[in-house]
C-alpha cells in the first residue's frame, strides 16, 4: 500500500465513520426550532436523538454477520441507501412523531458505515498498526464536531433546520461514489457462514466469550458513552439556560470538538512507550478526576458559562485516547469473526450512549447537572469494569499457562 492509497483509504473510512456523529452533531443547533415548528418540547425533541442511538445500537447488530457473509461492500450500498432514503423523510416531517421514526430508519441505515469502516480496518492493516489507524479515523471523526453544529446552526438560520437533513442526504450519494469507485474490497464474502439465527447467535458467542473482547468492549461502549449525555444536554444547557444563539452554540462545540483532535494524534505518540492498557487506565483516572471536580463546581456554582466550557474541554479531552486503545484491544482477537466484533463492539457503544442520551433527558431540571453527572457517572462505571475484567483475563491467561505444561505431562 503506497502512502497515497494510504491516506485515501484513512479518509474515506472515515468519512463513513462520520455519518453518525454528522447525524447527531448536524442538528443540535436545530432543537429550539424543530421543537417551536413540530409545536413541542425540547425535551421530546431529544427523544430523537435517543432514537438514533437506539437504530445504530440493533442496526449494527444486523450489519455485522452480514458484512462477514456477503462482504464489506453490498451491505455497504444498501445501508447508505437506506440512510438518503430516511434523510429525505427527516426533512419532510411534520410531527415529532414522524421525526421520530424517520431518526430510527436513517440510524439503521447510517450505522453500516461505522461497522464496515472498522471491520475494514481489521481487513486492511496489521493488527500492529490497528490502533494507530484507528487514532487517524478518531481525527477525522473528530474534525466534524467542529464543522457540523456550524453548518448546522448557519443552515438553521438561513433555510431552516429541515435544509440539514437535505445536506445529509447530499452528503451519502458523495460517499457512496467514493465507497464504489475507490474504496477496497476487504475480506471476501464467507460463504460457509450462515445467516440463521442460531448461526449468528453462534458467532456472536464466540465473540462474547473472549474475555478481552468483552472486558474492552464494555469499558469503550460506557466509558466513550459519555460524551453522548453532553451531546443530548449542551443545547439546552447553552441555548436556554446561557441563552447563547444556534450559530453561538456552534462554535462553543466546534471549541470543545479541538478536545477529541489532539489527544487522538498524542496517543499515536503514547503508543510507542506504553501499552494499550497502561494509556486506557492512565485516561479514566484522569477522567475520574476532572468529571468529580465538574460535578461539585457545577452543583455548587463555581463555574459561569466560560468556566463549564473549560471543565468540559479538560474532561472530553480523554476521549480522543480511550476510544482507539479499546478498540484496538477489542478487535485484536479477532479475523473470521471481525464483523460480527465489531457490530457487538459498536452496538454496545451506541446502546449505552441510547440510554445515557434517554437519562439526560428524563433528569432534565434546567440545569447542568444532568449532563455532568451522567458524563462522570460513565467514566467511573468504565473505570470498574476495566480493573475487574483486567484481573479475569490476568487469570484466564495464567490458567492456559498452567494447562499447557499440565497437558504435555499427561501426553
Amino acid at each position: 500500500m503506497t502512502r497515497r492509497q494510504h491516506f485515501v483509504i484513512i479518509l474515506i473510512l472515515g468519512a463513513l465513520s462520520t455519518i453518525s456523529p454528522f447525524s447527531i452533531d448536524m442538528y443540535l443547533p436545530g432543537f429550539p426550532a424543530i421543537a417551536k415548528d413540530l409545536h413541542t418540547s425540547i425535551s421530546q425533541v431529544q427523544l430523537s436523538l435517543t432514537a438514533y442511538l437506539v437504530g445504530i445500537s440493533v442496526g449494527q447488530l444486523l450489519y455485522g454477520p452480514l458484512l462477514d457473509r456477503f462482504g464489506r461492500k453490498r451491505p455497504l450500498y444498501a445501508g447508505l441507501i437506506v440512510y438518503f432514503v430516511a434523510s429525505i423523510g427527516c426533512a419532510f416531517s411534520s410531527s415529532i412523531e414522524v421525526l421520530i421514526v424517520m431518526r430510527l430508519l436513517q440510524a439503521l441505515g447510517g450505522c453500516v458505515g461505522l461497522v464496515a469502516a472498522q471491520a475494514l480496518v481489521r481487513d486492511l492493516f496489521p493488527v500492529s498498526e490497528i490502533a494507530q489507524v484507528f487514532s487517524l479515523l478518531t481525527l477525522v471523526v473528530a474534525v466534524s464536531p467542529m464543522i457540523a453544529p456550524t453548518v448546522g446552526g448557519y443552515a438553521t438560520v438561513a433555510f431552516g433546520w429541515h435544509s440539514i437533513f437535505v445536506i445529509l442526504a447530499i452528503i451519502t450519494l458523495l460517499m457512496l461514489v467514493g465507497v464504489y469507485f475507490v474504496l477496497p474490497n476487504g475480506k471476501a464474502p464467507d460463504t460457509s457462514l450462515s445467516l440463521r439465527p442460531k448461526a449468528v447467535m453462534g458467532s456472536f458467542y464466540t465473540v462474547l466469550k473472549q474475555p478481552q473482547f468483552l472486558t474492552y468492549a464494555l469499558v469503550g461502549g460506557i466509558a466513550t458513552s459519555a460524551p453522548f449525555a453532553y451531546l443530548a444536554g449542551s443545547s439546552d444547557v447553552f441555548m436556554n439556560i446561557y441563552h447563547v444563539s444556534a450559530q453561538e452554540y456552534g462554535w462553543i462545540f466546534a471549541f470543545l470538538a479541538i478536545a477529541l483532535i489532539g489527544p487522538t494524534q498524542l496517543n499515536r505518540f503514547l503508543l510507542r512507550r506504553f501499552s494499550n492498557e497502561q494509556i486506557i487506565f492512565a485516561t479514566l483516572i484522569y477522567q475520574t478526576v476532572v468529571g468529580l471536580l465538574l460535578v461539585l463546581g457545577t452543583w455548587a456554582g463555581w463555574y459561569g458559562q466560560y468556566g463549564l466550557i473549560g471543565m468540559l474541554f479538560l474532561f472530553l479531552g480523554g476521549q480522543g485516547i480511550t476510544n482507539p486503545n479499546a478498540s484496538a484491544l477489542s478487535l485484536a482477537p479477532f479475523s473470521r469473526h471481525a464483523g460480527s466484533a465489531a457490530a457487538l463492539m459498536g452496538s454496545f457503544r451506541m446502546g449505552f450512549g441510547s440510554l445515557v442520551s434517554a437519562s439526560v433527558s428524563l433528569l432534565h431540571n434546567n440545569t447542568a447537572i444532568p449532563m455532568v453527572g451522567v458524563m462522570t457517572t460513565c467514566i467511573i462505571l468504565g473505570l470498574v469494569i476495566l480493573l475487574i475484567g483486567e484481573r479475569v483475563i490476568r487469570h484466564q491467561a495464567k490458567s492456559a499457562d498452567l494447562e499447557g505444561p499440565m497437558t504435555e505431562a499427561l501426553l
